[in-house]
């Protein structure tokens, strides 16, 4: 590690299992960054374990209890520096803006620090389609910071956005896992599946459960599955007290009806949806897309142009790119063009033309 990042340490602490493709990249993108490696490996049976050894990791075998928090936990116990780095296998720090692990101000003013998570999906990796959101990915060690939840785990940090103790980092993470051939390789959706639906059975609070399986049917194209647990979802939140539900369940649910063409179902809920969160883009947009199928065309021109306006830098949302730009342009240039089909229209009807 460079030595001008001398003043604060950091571990990295990871889970894996049959990583041999991706743990290169990780390893690589991450290994001038911190003062020690920490792998947890779950029962590989390829040569993730060997790659690993060659960057100077240290690898604790763990036996895979169906808990993804568990593990994570277990690598914290070995963790010896004063803070820590939690990645994937399938992520990779991105190389740009690394001179802010110097900043002495966000290592000693807070005890977490959010990072841009960069998710790609789709048949390749394209920077136009990604969906970007801020996570929790530095966390000052030795505080009883700890990974909760057996599947899509996070950790229990609420105490430090309560206190203003979270901060923000702006050091990328590329994360490749929502790609489509990873998710087919891994078998992935079978795996969380699964999981999920065993949780359901537990005694416990399961509305992030139904969200979670919802996102799993969504990418899966199981579109009824989807909104019924969506919908579960938000229900579950509100009778808990949380209101509004958080936002990214109003971004699946309306992209669940776009994408199955339900355009007057999705009409006027979303605008209930924009006026619980009027700064999210996404919602935004969703909301001119549906304007704009129910022929409401300048009323979908105003939203689109509102989408410029708010632009897509607000990371405290699930934000897909494009949203506040390219995409909005691209449906201006449609309700512009659909109103002139329009004006036209109406001119050969009165034989003005």
């Amino acid at each position: 590690m460079s030595e001008r990042y001398r003043r604060h340490s950091f571990s990295l602490t990871m889970i894996v299992k049959d990583e041999e493709d991706n743990i290169a990249r990780c390893l690589d993108s991450a290994k001038d960054l911190v003062d020690e490696m920490i792998i947890v490996d779950t029962g590989s049976n390829d040569k993730t374990i060997e790659i690993c050894r060659t960057y100077g990791a240290l690898v604790f075998p763990f036996p895979w209890q169906d808990d993804f928090a568990a593990a994570r936990n277990f690598g914290l116990d070995k963790a010896n520096q004063d803070w820590v780095l939690w990645l994937d296998a399938d992520e990779e720090i991105a190389p740009g803006n690394r001179d802010g692990l110097n900043n002495p101000t966000l290592f000693d003013d807070y005890d977490a620090l959010s990072v841009p998570l960069i998710n790609f999906y789709g048949e390749k990796v394209d920077h136009d389609q990604v969906a970007k959101i801020a996570q929790p990915r530095f966390f000052r060690n030795h505080m009883g910071f700890r990974f909760e939840n057996k599947i899509h785990e996070w950790m229990n940090i609420s105490s430090a956005y309560e206190k203003e103790r979270v901060g923000f980092l702006n050091l990328e993470i590329y994360h490749y896992g929502y790609l489509n051939a990873i998710i087919e390789n891994k078998q992935k959706f079978r795996r969380n599946v699964n999981m999920l639906l065993r949780e359901l059975k537990e005694e416990k609070s399961h509305a992030w459960t139904h969200y979670y399986l919802a996102t799993e049917y969504y990418r899966n194209q199981e579109y009824l599955k989807a909104f019924e647990h969506v919908n579960q979802s938000i229900i579950q939140f509100i009778n808990e007290g949380m209101i509004p539900p958080p936002s990214m369940l109003y971004s699946l649910k309306y992209s669940i009806l776009i994408e199955t063409g339900s355009f007057e179902g999705a009409w006027p809920g979303i605008k209930s949806a924009v006026t619980m969160f009027p700064d999210y883009v996404d919602l935004k947009f969703y909301m001119g897309v549906i304007l704009y199928h129910q022929q409401m065309y300048r009323e979908a021109l105003a939203c689109f142009r509102e989408c410029l306006e708010m632009g897509e830098d607000n990371l405290n949302y699930l934000t897909i790119k494009g949203a506040g730009s390219f995409r909005a342009r691209a449906f201006i240039d449609l309700c512009q063009e659909q109103m002139e089909n329009d004006v036209i229209s109406l001119l050969r009807g009165t034989n003005c033309i």
